[in-house]
């Protein structure tokens, strides 16, 4: 007899070894790896998520803080010691001031702010110029000698404090009698941030260097600066090119206010906690009302 051919079953035998339960098996295996490893990217993508955002949040709790009406070390140890002199400014930021004026000397210099580190060294830098310091505290201005040629001292009174300056900032930006564009022509009255009863030379002088670092600000309660800055930037605006240097940029009024009232595109240096802007002259005539 011929030899018999292999039955169909025998045929597919192989066939059904490659699809035996341990083959599936297998395959399943390499499935759930590959449905794990895609699980893992996405916890690693969530965690790089967090990462990044709790280091965002981290950095704006940084700024707050730094940015806070709480008062410095030094301000707390002034306050135990009051003989002791405050160190008010770094060496970087007295010669970086001083280096503006020298650009210009002799000039005329306004100061907001009477601190005796910086500014009972200003007459002698500005020597053949004219320095006068505006000061609400009476107690620094009864320590100051008055008969330094070329400088003079007059005690202002600011009538806002800085837990007020939201208000301001937006009442300054919405009249129209706090507007640079249209010109100021009275602060006696409707513009609130305006300083009004300002000495009559403060107002007719054109100014060459104005220093704002005055009133303190160190506190919701005590007199913000924002009066000061704003006032810096009519007084500029009516010179023939001013430098206006703020001073404690890191804090949120000298920030905002700043960046308002005297603009962006005017900085034109900065050291430490000192902005320089300078402003140029205002085609249009600013009148100011002085004081009676």
């Amino acid at each position: 007899m011929p030899p018999q051919e292999p039955s169909s079953s025998q045929t597919n035998a192989p066939l059904l070894r490659i699809l035996s339960p341990k083959t599936s098996l297998i395959q399943t295996t390499r499935e759930r790896s590959s449905l794990t490893m895609n699980l893992t990217k996405r916890k690693l993508i969530l965690l790089l998520v967090f990462i990044l955002v709790a280091a965002s949040l981290l950095r704006v709790l940084r700024i707050t803080i730094s940015t806070s009406y709480l008062p410095s070390l030094e301000h707390v140890q002034n306050a135990k010691n009051p003989s002791h002199t405050t160190k008010i400014l770094s060496d970087k930021e007295l010669n970086f001031l001083s280096d503006i004026i020298l650009e210009k000397s002799p000039c005329n210099i306004l100061v907001f702010g009477l601190e005796e580190q910086l500014y009972l060294k200003l007459p002698s830098i500005n020597k053949g110029g004219t320095t006068i310091f505006l000061e609400d505290n009476q107690e620094k201005l009864d320590k100051m000698n008055a008969n330094v040629e070329g400088t003079r001292f007059y005690k202002i009174k600011y009538k806002t404090s800085a837990k007020e300056a939201y208000e301001l900032f937006k009442h300054a930006r919405t009249h129209s009698s706090c507007s640079f564009r249209s010109g100021v022509r009275s602060l006696a009255s409707k513009c609130k941030i305006a300083l009004t009863g300002l000495p009559n030379e403060v107002l007719k002088t054109k100014w060459d260097v104005i220093v704002v670092d005055g009133p303190g600000g160190d506190g919701p309660e005590s007199p913000g600066r924002m009066g000061a800055i704003y006032m810096a930037g009519v007084l500029a605006r009516a010179g023939n090119g001013t430098n206006v240097v703020v001073h404690d940029v890191d804090r949120t009024i000298e920030k905002w206010f700043s960046w308002e009232f005297l603009s962006e595109k005017n900085l034109v240096s900065s050291k430490g906690k000192f902005w320089n802007f300078r402003i140029a002259k205002k085609k249009k005539l600013i009148s100011l009302k002085p004081s009676v």
